[in-house]
């Protein structure tokens, strides 16, 4: 271990205790905004939200046999999954509380893909499976994801503009002109500055925050997944929520690739051949699995420690470790969710308009990075059709969707019954699986998947 030539610090004992305990803290505030933004946008608790990408970041670390500096934090990709099945909750009856566990089960269901990519990846290798999802398909993948939760993002600035417009000019102004963390953070310092002027300006109500108690469990047991097998199922609903969420984690998973190929490249070591593609898959596809069960987001591996890395030069996995440590210790305070749940609703609609066009924006970054040829007509054919189902069928009015209401999680989707059971297809889950079929049996796909990695969904934007 120890010191490279280029002065990286592997061994964080040579730091000291002080510097190693301010370290651990960074990486908690360089993850922190995007983390708790996707409980505040979707509805699921804050607590178990720090609680879960604290347990699964250890829990990576040890499959990975504590070699890779990688944090495992909220995942934005599944944002979209999440409002389809609450909306499809909605038309069932159900208030979002109520639908979210659906959600979750699908979300827990993706987790798994993970898995049997990691086992296919062992067994025939990572190259050959990479292969069949090429950035043709997961780019127009993650710009639909973007563009369709866009109505949600202006709904929410419509609360009070000027409130938006400080969360957006802040972002901007950290990311344009920010230097060393600041760069790094731009999503938690325009929440904050929006969310201190708010506040300033007497537009929060902290009656919540002042009887919230200091200590108290981060889980409930009524919104796990758990929670909902003690009632009656809606077993239509059960399998669409699968249907929709799962066919996301394609992207997911090609992002995750991407990420630790940029761990890699950072660090100076190949994580892809050691510890291997299929223990970090592992780590993520569990992480998301447990945490989906309890009642929080789907994890993912965050692009933000990874800029810290960057900047500090301190690569010991330890670090990523003491952060993840602290943010278990947070979640057991409910006054702190608190603090999070009386947040002004403009300041989230001014973070997630920039959020939710970066989405879209790395899509067409993803594609460009990997030199994808739309000189070749089946690569046109296949992003054409992927964008024109996952929009066509989100916002279409015959299939459901409601345009007056449309940014408040009101969705079309293609439905059908097999039995008693009634089942609804999103737009994306449509959109992934043409996309991923017309890939796999159109002519004169590429030979080679390119390397150059993708990057994360939330940890981009402290990049740009």
């Amino acid at each position: 271990m120890g010191n490279n030539k280029d002065g990286a610090i592997y061994n964080a004992k040579e730091l000291g205790t002080g510097k190693t305990l301010v370290l651990g803290l960074q990486h908690l505030f360089a993850m922190f905004g995007a983390t708790v933004l996707v409980p505040i946008l979707t509805g699921l608790s804050v607590s178990a939200t720090l609680l879960f990408a604290g347990l699964a970041t250890l829990f990576c670390h040890f499959v990975t046999k504590s070699k890779v500096p990688v944090f495992l934090g909220s995942s934005f990709a599944f944002l979209g999954g999440y409002f389809s099945v609450v909306a499809a909750g909605k038309e069932a009856g159900l208030e979002a509380a109520k639908a979210l566990p659906y959600a979750c089960v699908g979300v827990a269901c993706a987790g798994l893909l993970y898995l049997i990519l990691a086992l296919i990846c062992k067994t025939v290798g990572s190259k050959k499976v990479m292969k069949f999802f090429p950035p043709v398909v997961t780019g127009p993948i993650i710009i639909a994801i973007g563009l369709i939760l866009a109505p949600s993002a202006i709904n929410n600035c419509k609360d009070c503009w000027w409130i938006a417009l400080i969360a957006i000019a802040v972002v901007i102004a950290c990311n344009i002109w920010g230097k060393g963390m600041v760069k790094i953070i731009p999503i938690l310092l325009g929440v904050v500055a929006s969310y201190l002027v708010a506040a300033i300006a007497g537009k929060v109500d902290f009656t919540e925050v002042k009887e919230a108690a200091w200590i108290g469990l981060p889980v409930a047991w009524e919104n796990t997944v758990f929670g909902l097998f003690g009632g009656k199922v809606d077993t239509g609903l059960l399998i669409s929520a699968i249907i929709t969420i799962v066919p996301i984690a394609v992207a997911t998973m090609m992002e995750h690739v991407g990420d630790i190929s940029a761990i890699g490249s950072t660090v100076g070591k190949n994580f892809i051949e050691d510890p291997g593609l299929h223990r970090t898959l592992i780590g993520d596809g569990i992480g998301t699995t447990i945490a989906a069960l309890f009642g929080a987001p789907a994890n993912t591996t965050y692009g933000e420690n990874t800029g810290v890395l960057v900047l500090t030069k301190v690569y010991d996995p330890f670090v990523i470790r003491l952060a993840a440590l602290y943010a278990i210790v947070l979640s057991f305070c409910p006054k702190f969710a608190a603090i999070i749940h009386v947040m002004p609703v403009a300041t989230i609609g001014g973070v997630s308009l920039i959020l939710y066009g970066m989405i879209s924006a790395i899509g067409v970054r993803n594609m460009v990075e990997n030199h994808t040829d739309f000189q070749k007509s089946r690569n046109v054919i296949v992003a054409a059709v992927i964008l024109g189902l996952a929009l066509g069928v989100n916002f279409s009015g015959l299939l459901g969707a409601d345009i007056t209401t449309a940014g408040n999680n009101a969705t079309g989707a293609i439905s059908f019954t097999i039995g008693s059971v009634k089942i609804a297809l999103s737009g994306l889950a449509i959109a992934s699986i043409a996309g991923i079929v017309l890939n796999a049996i159109l002519p004169g796909k590429d030979v080679e998947h390119a390397e150059n990695p993708n990057e994360t969904l939330s940890g981009s934007l402290g990049k740009y």
